[in-house]
């Protein structure tokens, strides 16, 4: 006679070959892969963690599409130019939908526009597409306020007098302060505590992987600590600084021309009965400005800095061409780029090198399709690999080397390259809302920190980390440099 315990294990053996075979059924239905294990899928073979290098390597063996599964669920990961550019725009209204894992659904609940889809999505991207462009993106107005705040932290460096500093903070501080602007309408100043603490949260959001088992086991995770609680509280204060700043707007009243963001939603909530503009959707909106226009920029910046220092001859090299173009007085405009085409093509060197969002934000399957010529269920899941593309090399003639000639031709003009997709791609792209101002702040913050000064390491200082930390976003190890003036 089998014990109780022996009997259980017997039980939990038969349960695991029984879903072991019905994982091998269902690989012979999706693009290859590696062997998924019953309950945890191939994170054994990810290290409970998604990696750039590690899932181009899978791509030497699986092709540039293949499956993985990550817990009981397959994703379809897309590896190449070639496979994301095809994977996402030959039939970019079957790949619409928006993944939202049980992770985002616990911290955002399905709101707002980064974590949310269907319908409620769709309005609140629309809404807040129309409302930036109402308060001047694409326009000269913001780009006056970019300038003034590029002016702001130039002066910063200018005060250091060539001390070392650790530039994360002022670079963080200038572009949260645009989005502040856009918001809020109003800028925080530099020793403003709520502030610290504002960026504290969006930093310590933005640079946390994704919790791996909460995805697998949310049931049991909710229940038990670790790193994702620590997440999804950070949220939850970004959540209630955003109900604040709402209740502060509501108290003033709405004013006859809505002057920020948070002013034109409110209008918009009087004015329509449509259930998707409400208080809690416009903090997840608020969140979603902050965490995906604040902490992609400024990280930019700073590995572009620290670019800067490891390659001393491709930053005099700008600053040559700004000299030699715009002289040491002229107001920097993001059409200046057309007249420095070297400058234009670092700048773009930096976000390709960096690739700060490695893998785009998954998307869904809205019907069934066939991509690259695999059948693919309504509901699957689809990743693009964005390093692939941006590292791939039958595109890049260098992809592991910072190289700005990426985007110049024979001539030193500079050219576009298809293969430049940091901000994903598709005709139904979730593709941040903030692009174009993005694109502004970092040329122009770039162009007038170089025009400015001298990046370099501190007295005695050698060597510098150049590997990034894995995290949400790729960031750089921290480090301090001395901005020289010119």
């Amino acid at each position: 006679m089998l014990t109780i315990s022996q009997a259980f294990v017997a039980l939990v053996i038969s349960l695991l070959i029984v879903q072991f075979l019905k994982l091998r059924k269902a690989c012979q239905q999706l693009p290859p892969g590696p062997t998924p294990l019953p309950l945890l899928g191939n994170l054994v073979h990810l290290n409970f963690q998604f990696h750039r290098d590690l899932l181009m390597e899978l791509a030497k063996t699986h092709g540039n599409i293949y499956t993985l599964w990550l817990g009981w669920t397959p994703v379809i990961i897309l590896n190449g130019f070639q496979a994301v550019k095809d994977g996402l725009t030959t039939h970019p209204g079957d790949v619409s939908g928006r993944m939202v894992s049980p992770f985002f659904r616990a911290m955002a609940k399905g709101k707002g526009i980064i974590l949310a889809s269907g319908r409620s999505w769709k309005q609140q991207r629309r809404f807040g597409i129309m409302t930036l462009h109402n308060l001047g993106m694409g326009k000269k107005g913001l780009e006056y306020c970019v300038q003034e705040e590029a002016s702001h932290l130039v002066e910063f460096f200018v005060n250091l007098k060539g001390r070392p500093v650790d530039p994360s903070f002022p670079l963080f501080h200038s572009i949260s302060n645009l989005i502040c602007d856009l918001v809020f309408g109003y800028h925080f100043s530099d020793e403003d505590k709520t502030f610290h603490e504002l960026i504290s949260i969006i930093h310590t959001t933005s640079c946390m992987s994704l919790p791996q088992l909460y995805e697998i086991i949310p049931w049991l995770m909710h229940h038990l600590p670790g790193p994702h609680k620590k997440a999804l509280s950070c949220y939850d204060v970004l959540s209630s600084f955003a109900r604040r700043e709402i209740r502060r707007h509501k108290e003033r009243g709405i004013p006859d021309e809505p002057q920020d963001f948070i002013d034109f939603y409110l209008a918009e909530m009087e004015k329509v009965s449509v259930c998707s503009y409400d208080e809690d959707n416009l903090v997840c909106v608020i969140n979603d400005l902050f965490l995906s226009g604040s902490e992609t920029s400024s990280t930019t910046l700073y590995w572009g800095l620290l670019y800067m220092v490891v390659h001393p001859d491709i930053q005099e090299k700008v600053q040559k061409e700004l000299d030699a173009v715009l002289g040491s007085s002229q107001l920097i405009c993001y059409e200046d780029r057309r007249k420095l085409p070297y400058t234009n093509a670092v700048v773009h060197e930096i976000q390709r090198f960096s690739n700060i969002v490695f893998v785009g934000v998954p998307r869904v399957c809205v019907r069934n399709t066939t991509l690259l010529g695999f059948p693919l269920k309504k509901g699957t899941i689809i990743m693009p690999n964005i390093a692939s593309v941006l590292y791939d090399p039958e595109q890049w003639e260098t992809p592991r080397q910072f190289n700005p000639g990426h985007f110049l031709d024979k001539d030193g003009n500079f050219i576009n390259r298809e293969a430049f997709l940091p901000f994903s791609a598709g005709k139904w792209h979730r593709v941040c809302l903030g692009e174009h101002l993005a694109r502004t702040e970092l040329f122009i913050f770039f162009a007038n920190l170089l025009r400015a000064f001298t990046f370099q390491l501190p007295e005695g200082v050698t060597k510098i980390n150049t590997e990034p930390i894995l995290g949400g976003t790729l960031q750089p190890h921290p480090y301090r440099v001395c901005a020289i003036p010119r």
